[in-house]
């Protein structure tokens, strides 16, 4: 059996649809009698459930509950070969109890009926895709020079799926919002007249476990029929995927699948495609073929609006002086600013009050220590010799080929801008070079991003890598 269950949110979702279904149809008290299965588990095609007696089995077996649950959870999932089994818990009194009480809720709905008393019972039909987060929506993102692009690309994507930009790839470090926008496309696609396609978002953790496990059960073509049908396809951190070649080919031959039938695909990683080391040639390939968008670290005034969003958002209303101090603070990503802000709201809930600014640079103090901490040279020499395949031993040599001289330019650049280390002491470790020399790469470098893009996108890229492996 899957560890992981990986249809359960599918399950719920249509279990809703189908209470939903039987109320309008004022017969919620044969959906609760006929219908009261338990989920317990699930293999890539197939859903374990459960029920408390033989008499229950035999109640929804009888009546066909089954196969209509089935059949729901074929269109909720799209794949046509996922089967329901049912298997009874042991007996027990308080099986016999529960049974019982089933009867007896059947029985008090009924009687809600005829006094025309509505029931409590029955919960409102949640709407949301069973695996999307319904608050991740392009109404809840906020936008600024860094995410711009990004934001109107993934709104194009949604509302022409398969047509424009296809596939798209958002790549940036951790918490700068790529879920947020490939989830944001989901949703509006599922709630735009897409209600009937088949949306699938995953990670590719998720992907290549799921991948694996269908070769150990010899059920690769049920694994291959529910990714190669997909209308949409929306699959998270692909730099999970390095040296992981049977998932990597899968999902290539997933890829010519769904590009030929027009099925919009999005993809994120924490990287430029290209530089994700180990992954297939003719994979990276594909993917650089679409639409590349770069997610960079919001600046200050992205900052102070997103943190006023999420405060509007949560009922709260703080001092803008506390606004600002996290803002000036914090500059990493969105996820380290919501961490600030809840501690804030924490504080508030347990006093009754909001903080005062210097409460709040108390409470943060964790925080935003660990953002100003010093960072070692050891540290930034490492990151970009393994982002350019080198030992660091070559990155501090002498050695004057330009696989080791482009990085190590870079590598003094970076130091000169996260460090007080001084040229002398640079040049003391990249292979005894007089300050003049150090001086020279740092202004070369620092010339060289202002008319390459891609240069500079590059060493923020490293600069992130940098300040989040510190945690």
């Amino acid at each position: 059996m899957s560890e992981k269950n990986t249809y359960k949110d599918a399950f719920d979702y249509a279990m809703n649809e189908l209470h939903e279904q039987y109320i309008s149809e004022d017969k919620e008290s044969d959906f609760i009698f006929n219908f009261n299965v338990n989920y317990v588990e699930d293999t890539i095609d197939t859903i374990t459930v459960s029920v408390a007696s033989p008499f229950m089995k035999n109640q929804v077996t009888s009546k066909g509950s089954l196969e209509i649950i089935e059949k729901k959870l074929r269109e909720v999932t799209g794949l046509d070969n996922l089967k329901i089994n049912c298997i009874v818990k042991n007996e027990s009194h308080s099986n016999k109890e529960s049974e019982k009480k089933e009867i007896k809720k059947v029985v008090e709905i009924k009687e809600n009926k005829a006094e025309n008393i509505p029931s409590e019972e029955a919960p409102k039909l949640n709407k949301k895709h069973p695996l999307l987060q319904e608050e991740y929506t392009f109404e809840k993102f906020i936008t600024g020079d860094n995410s711009n692009f990004a934001y109107n690309a993934s709104l194009a994507v949604a509302k022409n799926p398969g047509k424009q930009y296809n596939p798209i790839l958002l790549y940036g470090g951790s918490g700068l919002g790529k879920t947020h926008l490939m989830q944001s496309i989901g949703n509006y696609i599922y709630n735009n007249g897409g209600e009937k396609l088949k949306i699938c978002y995953v990670s590719a953790e998720s992907f290549t476990n799921e991948f694996i496990m269908s070769t150990k059960e010899n059920k690769t073509n049920a694994f291959k029929n529910k990714y190669r049908n997909l209308d949409v396809l929306l699959l998270d951190d692909i730099h999970f995927l390095q040296n992981k070649d049977a998932t990597q080919e899968e999902l290539f031959y997933t890829f010519n699948a769904l590009h030929e039938k027009h099925a919009q695909m999005v993809f994120t990683c924490d990287r430029p495609i290209k530089e994700i080391k180990n992954l297939a040639t003719r994979l990276v390939s594909r993917l650089a073929n679409g639409l590349c968008i770069d997610l960079q670290p919001p600046n200050y005034e992205t900052r102070v609006a997103i943190l006023q969003k999420k405060i509007e958002l949560k009922g709260y209303n703080l001092n803008f002086e506390i606004i600002d101090y996290i803002a000036k603070n914090v500059e990493t990503n969105v996820r380290e600013l919501e961490a600030a802000l809840n501690k804030v709201f924490g504080y508030a809930d347990l006093v009754g009050q909001n903080p005062t600014l210097e409460i709040a640079k108390n409470l943060l103090k964790d925080i935003i220590e660990s953002n100003n901490e010093n960072i070692s040279l050891d540290l930034i020499q490492k990151i970009v010799a393994d982002n350019h395949q080198i030992s660091i031993a070559d990155l501090k040599s002498k050695k004057r080929d330009k696989k080791y001289v482009i990085p190590r330019q870079i590598a003094i650049y970076i130091a000169r801008e996260l460090t007080e280390i001084s040229y002398t002491e640079l040049g003391n470790e990249f292979g005894g070079k007089d300050h003049s020399t150090i001086m020279t790469a740092y202004k070369k470098v620092s010339e060289l991003i202002k008319t390459d893009p891609s240069l500079d996108s590059k060493i923020q890229l490293y600069i992130r890598e940098i300040k989040e492996y510190r945690r």
